[in-house]
């Protein structure tokens, strides 16, 4: 893209000029944040029990003594050996703000279909310190439409990102909130899937002001053109349509 070189006086001018609708889209993005914090709660009446590194955990327990949490579902299944570059690229955002969270009475947890064992595997590879906990033998995540079933999936009945989706995944990612009252109810707050989870990659806020931006100029025009897991930036590798990464030479039938 060719850019026009001006002085000083007329690049102040040209800034000045973009910055009243920069100012016009915060205070609708205030606006719309006010009305996703409006939004009507779904009172939790299922007991949701979770496997940690540790034993047994509910869903109450991922609260961890405060009031809000706020859990990442992780696109990984039982047995599932290529990562998810999306998911990990959310969770590396998420790893230096978790303390500026917890001080203001927030809980992050993630959490994956895969059996405990499997996500600390990854967990540990991948130098994560957040909570990460296993759906393995709960209906959580079928129950917030992150996982789905082979009848589902059959059927194309599968309902993900609020709408009735064709031949997904079995599993799929997601952010979910919940909000614990003080007599121990617990609430969902608010959703997002998809595209809704940008507001929660602070990278992105870096690379949409820089010159090339993005940089998803790929087969994708998504994050899969350009991320892949922190430790495998410079070792080749790809990823498929699904958002997998593949190490280089993996050998498995997605390279026949």
């Amino acid at each position: 893209m060719q850019h026009q070189i001006v002085s000083h006086q007329q690049w102040r001018e040209a800034r000045t000029a973009l910055l009243a609708k920069e100012k016009a889209f915060t205070k609708a993005k205030d606006q719309l944040s006010a009305e996703k914090r409006a939004l009507p709660w779904m009172k939790i009446d299922k007991d949701y029990v979770f496997d940690g590194p540790s034993g047994k955990v509910t869903l109450a327990d991922l609260f961890d003594g405060r009031s809000q949490l706020f859990l990442k579902h992780f696109m990984m299944g039982p047995g599932q050996t290529h990562q998810c570059v999306g998911c990990s690229f959310e969770v590396d955002n998420a790893e230096g703000v978790l303390v500026h969270l917890a001080n203001n009475d927030v809980s992050y947890v993630a959490v994956a279909r895969a059996p405990i064992e499997e996500i600390e595997v990854l967990r540990k590879r991948m130098g994560w310190g957040l909570p990460f906990v296993s759906a393995f033998r709960s209906d959580f995540n079928y129950d917030f439409d992150v996982s789905f079933t082979p009848e589902q999936i059959a059927s194309n009945s599968a309902f993900y990102n609020f709408r009735q989706i064709e031949q997904p995944l079995v599993d799929l990612s997601g952010d979910s909130v919940f909000f614990k009252d003080k007599t121990g109810q617990i609430f969902l707050t608010y959703s997002a899937f998809g595209r809704g989870a940008e507001q929660f990659l602070g990278a992105y806020g870096f690379l949409d002001v820089v010159p090339k931006g993005r940089n998803e100029n790929g087969p994708y025009r998504s994050l899969g053109d350009w991320v892949r897991p922190h430790d495998k930036y410079g070792k080749g590798g790809m990823v498929e349509p699904t958002g997998r990464y593949h190490d280089a030479g993996c050998g498995c039938a997605v390279h026949a």
